[in-house]
């Protein structure tokens, strides 16, 4: 084999991906990624024994990990500066660490340990963010950077779980920290309903996670005929009152990222791609897309990085756009959304009259990520085929499987209610924890409240992570169990969380009813 990777849902065979990934990532890209990995754990590893301060290279950990996630960065020049400038933090010092997943011999050590640095990578992600807003919490740079070194250490299996469950918390704390960056910067989320369609000025997309990004970019294009379109997980950002206000925020553009090659074809202006979630790009469009953040593509402009105190300078995308056609009609509905848990708590006592009368019997949530496999349809038919007396609870790119479903509304409540992006998974928790102190309950899982969840790559496995550390359990993955974890591991999930795999709509559906 020329690569090992199975990081993300979509892995070969559920195996791994041996000599090019289904993501699209080469085996030199695959293989330099681990380089930057091991590279990683070195530093956590001196850093930890120096007793220094973890501010720098923690911050330099989360943003690295989070350019080696599923679809973020495919630019080898991009990973070997950063590999450079590990080594350079390193100033001389060294450490042994394994260099790769396959050389753990014990295929449960392999796959805590797997599933302990897949976590991280995924609440680097978030940290990375809140960071970029201007907050940061040193006890998440702690962990990460604890977590990296626990990898390299030869520990029992208890030892790698405990850390695998501390990496939930850590997670929670780190969608806690982005939550809160969030409201500080953007305002409370709102109920929106946000248009699909498509103007007569020429435009530009924003896919990708990075709301601060958004902001400069609309900033700069004021009173220029520009319009501004949204993709992807870019969606919710018409959900927050400083985004709002600006009158050129057209509409969302498109679905899941999956679709992006097509959807990009036919968007006709230039894209900008803020952060993971980049596919291989058609030769039709690469004149039209940049990268920016951690996000990278061979051949592709790249927006450098803010100076301080100053916004990065999107002028190039501002000047093509002026020479572009407007976009292409995909659809033109109303997608509504914008319930984050503070808009929730506005409506809580609503919801709580309706759970008491019983016009709302049980809330499902189906958050996370949307995928390729046409297995994914999944999440359609349950949502068609739920009954009227139930609400969805999303957040995440998984929406996009039903959000534009005539679902109607349960005493003016939507029967589908939007958190916003991935990482407003928190959101969801928030709410769950909110209905059961409101019930007077003793555990969270005697709430009315069934998990039917999505997952792709290692942002949702922190996720995941951060939920079994809240508490909750019986939750339901689609569409297949993580590749890296070993059978034992799964017991241990089950035995004590009683993780499942989903079974079939209808199957699904009765259990999640009967609470089960």
């Amino acid at each position: 084999m020329s690569m090992f990777c199975f990081q993300c849902q979509e892995t070969m065979h559920n195996q791994g991906c041996t000599e090019r990934g289904v993501c699209g990532k080469s085996a030199e890209i695959a293989n330099l990624q681990d380089e930057l990995l091991r590279r990683l754990k070195e530093l956590a590893v001196v850093y930890l024994n120096d007793g220094g301060n973890l501010e720098k290279p923690g911050r330099f950990t989360v943003d690295s990990l989070f350019m080696t996630i599923t679809n973020a960065n495919f630019d080898g020049s991009a990973l070997q500066q950063r590999i450079a400038e590990a080594i350079e933090l390193l100033n001389g010092r060294h450490e042994e660490v394994m260099p790769g997943v396959l050389a753990t011999d014990d295929p449960d050590i392999r796959s805590l340990r797997e599933l302990l640095i897949y976590g991280v990578k995924g609440l680097s992600a978030y940290t990375s963010h809140a960071a970029v807003l201007g907050m940061e919490d040193l006890a998440i740079y702690a962990f990460v950077l604890q977590a990296l070194a626990a990898t390299t250490q030869d520990l029992a299996k208890d030892k790698l779980l405990s850390l695998v469950i501390q990496c939930g918390d850590t997670a929670a704390a780190a969608m806690k920290l982005l939550d809160n960056a969030n409201f500080d910067h953007f305002g409370a989320t709102q109920i929106t309903s946000v248009a699909t369609g498509v103007g007569t000025n020429p435009g530009i997309l924003v896919s990708g996670h990075d709301l601060l990004d958004l902001y400069e970019l609309l900033e700069q294009t004021r009173n220029l005929n520009i319009d501004i379109y949204t993709h992807s997980e870019m969606l919710p950002a018409h959900y927050y009152p400083k985004l709002k206000q600006f009158k050129h925020l057209r509409s969302n553009y498109g679905n899941a990222w999956h679709k992006q090659a097509v959807e990009f074809e036919k968007f006709n202006g230039p894209i900008l791609m803020t952060t993971n979630c980049i596919v291989p790009i058609k030769e039709s469009y690469r004149q039209r897309i940049f990268t920016t953040g951690q996000a990278g593509y061979p051949g592709v402009r790249h927006i450098p990085e803010r100076h301080s105190g100053c916004m990065k300078d999107f002028s190039p995308l501002i000047e093509l756009a002026k020479r572009c056609k407007p976009p292409e009609l995909l659809d033109d509905t109303q997608i509504v959304g914008g319930f984050g848990h503070r808009q929730i708590k506005a409506l809580l006592p609503q919801i709580i009259e309706a759970v008491k009368s019983g016009a709302i019997k049980r809330f499902i949530v189906m958050a996370g990520c949307d995928g390729r496999q046409p297995s994914r349809n999944y999440y359609t038919h349950v949502a068609e085929k739920l009954p009227p007396d139930t609400v969805i609870l999303t957040a995440g790119c998984a929406k996009y499987r039903y959000n534009k479903l005539n679902l109607g509304d349960i005493n003016g409540i939507p029967r589908v209610l939007d958190a916003g992006q991935c990482n407003d998974s928190y959101s969801l928790a928030v709410t769950a924890i909110m209905l059961k102190e409101a019930f007077k309950l003793a555990d969270i899982n005697d709430l009315p409240l069934s998990f039917d969840i999505a997952w792709y790559e290692q942002k949702a496995v922190a996720v995941l992570l951060a939920l079994l550390a809240l508490g909750f359990k019986d939750i339901r993955l689609c569409p297949t169990l993580p590749a890296f974890i070993s059978p034992n591991v799964l017991t241990i999930l089950v035995k004590e969380f009683n993780v499942k795999v989903i079974t079939t709509p209808e199957v699904d559906i009765e259990q999640m009813l009967a609470g089960n």
